[in-house]
């Protein structure tokens, strides 16, 4: 399993490479390799859902193989307990759809970075206070998308934002331009169709074509 990086490394990692891809699928073998295809496109951060069917697994076999090369993180993790699990099978940053701060506090207690969800200004505050590392905006591209996280900076510039549902490679300039400190890409990185017929190349290709537009945005 991987080894044990320090906390400001593991936030360091997401925030230089601003793109946060995310790993949903139908088996946990799918998604080890929807990892490979996304490391060899040259990101090194990624989340495995944990919707995906023997989701601790992957993130062991994940953890296993690929050891410190990889800042692995757990998403969709909804409660404290989950959040446990997917500490101790390797993962080393904890994402949640909504705000629940016994996840956020036993992120803490681990020195795992901790990226729970929030949407109006309330929660966002609410997040930050109890102690997120970053606070993931979601579903922000159905409340003004770019235009949204503009809004949330103003009054709150010290909260780290990660720009969560409907950022694409046509937007994903504006999301940077308007604050967003990273942005987290689903099936537009790892498609349901990539998956189904396994040409994890494709996912490879995607995850350069976005590597590539965030680095030019940044």
């Amino acid at each position: 399993m991987g080894g044990v990086l320090p906390k400001q490394k593991i936030l360091s990692s997401i925030l230089d490479i601003g793109i946060l891809p995310i790993v949903r699928a139908d088996s946990n073998e799918q998604a080890l390799q929807a990892a490979k295809a996304i490391c060899r496109g040259g990101v090194q951060v990624l989340e495995v859902t944990m919707t995906v069917p023997g989701a601790i697994r992957a993130l062991e076999k994940i953890a296993d193989e690929y050891g410190d090369e990889i800042v692995l993180g757990a998403g969709t993790v909804l409660d404290a307990e989950t959040a446990r699990a997917c500490i101790l099978a390797g993962a080393q940053f904890l994402v949640s759809p909504s705000l629940d701060v016994p996840t956020i506090e036993i992120s803490n207690r681990y020195s795992k970075i901790s990226i729970p969800g929030a949407l109006t200004p309330t929660e966002v505050h609410r997040a930050w206070d109890a102690g997120a590392d970053l606070v993931k905006i979601f579903p922000v591209g159905n409340v003004g998308g770019p235009s949204y996280i503009k809004s949330l900076k103003a009054p709150l510039p010290q909260v780290l934002m990660v720009a969560t549902g409907g950022v694409n490679i046509e937007n994903i300039a504006e999301f940077f331009e308007a604050g967003a400190s990273a942005v987290a890409v689903g099936a537009d990185i790892v498609s349901k169709r990539a998956l189904e017929t396994g040409d994890y190349s494709k996912i490879e290709h995607k995850t350069k074509e976005f590597l590539s537009a965030a680095l030019q945005a940044r």
